[in-house]
Formats: C-alpha cells, sequence, structure tokens
C-alpha cells in the first residue's frame, strides 16, 4: 500500500552510482552504474569525432530537434533538447509555477532535489515493496499541480502500464514521466513518449544509458509546445553542445533504433539470467517484475554485503539513499552472463563472510 511522506532529510539525495566508481574503484566491475557496457558503439563515436570539426560554429540544434520529433512522430514544437535528462529536472522546478509538487517514490532522486533547490515543498507518495512497487494512481494527492514519476521506474525496475500513468492527468496538473530507461525494454510498449491526448504531459528521455553518452550530457523533453516554450525560456543560450547534437541525431536513424531494439532484447534474457541465480538464494528476495536493465534486491545487512563485494572486485549501487528504501536493499546492473556468473559467486562468498 502507498504511503504519504513529507520528510526529506532522511536520504542523501545526491548519491548516485557514478560516486561508486569514483576514488578507490580501480579494478571494480561496474554494477551500479545503468549505463550499457561497451558502448558507445564505433559507428557512434565516429559520428561525435566528425562533428568536432564544427566547434568553432555555434551549436545548430534544429537538425537534432527535427529527428527527435521524427522519431516519435511529433511536430518539433513538442521538442526541447536538454544536456542530459537532469538538465530537464531543474528546468521543471524553475520554469514551472508550481505549488504543490508530489514525487512518486523509490524512484530517481534528482528530481526532488531540483525541485527542493527550487524552494518547493515537496510530498512523496511511497510505494510499498507488498504491493511489488506498483502505482496505485488512487495514492497521489488531488491537490498535487506536478507529479513525478518513472518509467520503467529507478531503481524498483517496475515498468507501470501507461494506462495507470495516464490516469493522473488532471487539469492543471503537470504529469512527468520519466522514461531515461524506456528504450531498454523491447518494443517499449509502456511508452508515453508520442502520446498527445493526456493533458500536462511531459515526458523526459536520455540518450545517456543505451548509447554511453553520459559524459555528453543529451536528453530531450516532449511536452506541449507552451511548456515547451516556457523550459526553452529557462534554458542558457546553447545548451546542448554540438557533439550531443550529432550523437542525437544519429541515434534517432532507423538503423540505431533497431540497434538499441536488439540490445534491449539481450539485456531481457540477462536480466532473467540475474534474476534466476539471484532465486537461488534464500537470504534474498527480488523484485521479480524486472523490466529494466537493473534489478533490486533485498537482504539482510546489504551495507555490509556491499562492502564485502567490493573486497572481491564488485561494485554495486547502495539502496538506502532512495526514499521508501533502507541499508537492506541493493541495485544491480544487468551485465553479460560471465559477468553475472562471477558476481553470484562473489555474492555467496560475500553472504557467508556477513553471516546472513
Amino acid at each position: 500500500m502507498a504511503a504519504m511522506s513529507t520528510r526529506g532529510d532522511l536520504h542523501d539525495l545526491r548519491h548516485h552510482g557514478d560516486v561508486e566508481m569514483r576514488d578507490g574503484a580501480e579494478g571494480l566491475i561496474d554494477l551500479a552504474v545503468n549505463v550499457r557496457t561497451g558502448t558507445p558503439p564505433e559507428w557512434l563515436r565516429a559520428r561525435i569525432a566528425d562533428s568536432l570539426r564544427g566547434l568553432a560554429a555555434y551549436p545548430d540544434g534544429r537538425a537534432a530537434r527535427e529527428a527527435v520529433a521524427a522519431r516519435h512522430g511529433l511536430p518539433v514544437e513538442r521538442v526541447l533538447l536538454t544536456a542530459g535528462a537532469a538538465e530537464a529536472f531543474v528546468l521543471l522546478a524553475r520554469a514551472l509555477p508550481v505549488k504543490r509538487p508530489v514525487i512518486v517514490h523509490p524512484q530517481f532522486t534528482e528530481p526532488e532535489s531540483a525541485l527542493r533547490d527550487a524552494g518547493h515543498s515537496v510530498r512523496r507518495v511511497l510505494l510499498g515493496v507488498a504491493d511489488g512497487f506498483v502505482l496505485d494512481p488512487g495514492a497521489v494527492p488531488e491537490d498535487a499541480d506536478l507529479v513525478m514519476i518513472g518509467n520503467p521506474t529507478n531503481p524498483t525496475s517496475v515498468l507501470h502500464p501507461a494506462d495507470a500513468i495516464a490516469k493522473l492527468a488532471r487539469p492543471g496538473r503537470t504529469l512527468v514521466v520519466d522514461e531515461a530507461f524506456m528504450d531498454a525494454v523491447p518494443g517499449e510498449p509502456e511508452a508515453l513518449a508520442g502520446r498527445t491526448d493526456v493533458p500536462g504531459l511531459v515526458v523526459l528521455r536520455s540518450l545517456t544509458k543505451t548509447w554511453g553518452l553520459a559524459g555528453l550530457r543529451i536528453g530531450y523533453v516532449l511536452a506541449e509546445p507552451e511548456t515547451v516554450a516556457t523550459l526553452g525560456r529557462a534554458q542558457p543560450l546553447w545548451p546542448v553542445s554540438t557533439p550531443a547534437l550529432a550523437a542525437a541525431e544519429a541515434c534517432m536513424s532507423p538503423e540505431a533504433l533497431a540497434e538499441a531494439e536488439s540490445a534491449a532484447c539481450r539485456t531481457a534474457v540477462e536480466r532473467a539470467h540475474l534474476l534466476a541465480g539471484l532465486a537461488e538464494f534464500e537470504e534474498i528476495r527480488t523484485v521479480e517484475a524486472a523490466r529494466g536493465p537493473f534489478v533490486l534486491a533485498h537482504m539482510t545487512r546489504a551495507d555490509a554485503v556491499r562492502a564485502r563485494l567490493r573486497t572481491l572486485g564488485f561494485a554495486t549501487r547502495r539502496g538506502d539513499t532512495f526514499p521508501g528504501l533502507d541499508t537492506d536493499w541493493l541495485r544491480l546492473a544487468v551485465r553479460d552472463r560471465t559477468t553475472t556468473n562471477r558476481f553470484l559467486q562473489a555474492l555467496d562468498q560475500s553472504l557467508t563472510a556477513v553471516g546472513c
């Protein structure tokens, strides 16, 4: 059952998976960051490198914006390019006349951080583990004028039905759906990107996860033209670099979309293997409905297990920085079968050493 909360001081909302791979992480296998391994592909590296010839000119985002619009079957006026999806959270928090924002948790914490930094008081709807972290639209307060939810949600990996999310729409409400991991779901069956029939809908997309562009910072917003214009006015001039624009345009091509779909299908297979391996441990329970490129796992003393795993060569994502979770949760990125098998062996050793 979902619960309401207004507390913002019990979780480190600025902690993200990349912290696990900073100082002292040399040689660790990364299960903490949800960026697809082996990326960017060589053809994308070449496109980005070729764009460097035009660095003397100011960035021109028209071609990339048109490519994104065409990919989703939308008019270009409904597209805003951003320096990663994270910039969009800041724009939404600062540019919209929000008074009663609500965040559906557990989810990516940057939206709440952006709202709080902009001076907003944020209410939380906490989805429950007993319900599999599934969205209950009725748990969201009727007076909320902005609602944010991830789909599939980070860190639970739950893919909410598009119809359930659409039920959150109301006159006078902005409904923000973070679809940063939707292209990692084969067929994108619950995507709201491209929908124009849901009032107040804002969909955020990121190219950093599937294409390995976290260091380049590229994402986009899909929304009503008036909202796009409002957010655009809050951006600095030339917010997206020329190399990032080149990457965005390239990733919208039919060939790139087919490659992303193939990668999503492989991830689904590897995720099933990881879940099957975790199911062998009676000390662990997982969110079995996982549909993203990561899995959320619960175990007693997960913080100690995480520390032990580091000594055995694996970095994992702590769960206690996500509202609604505590120190008994870990998020695990889906990797290839060989890596997963090695991890499961290390996990077995860690559980024994910690005494779970």
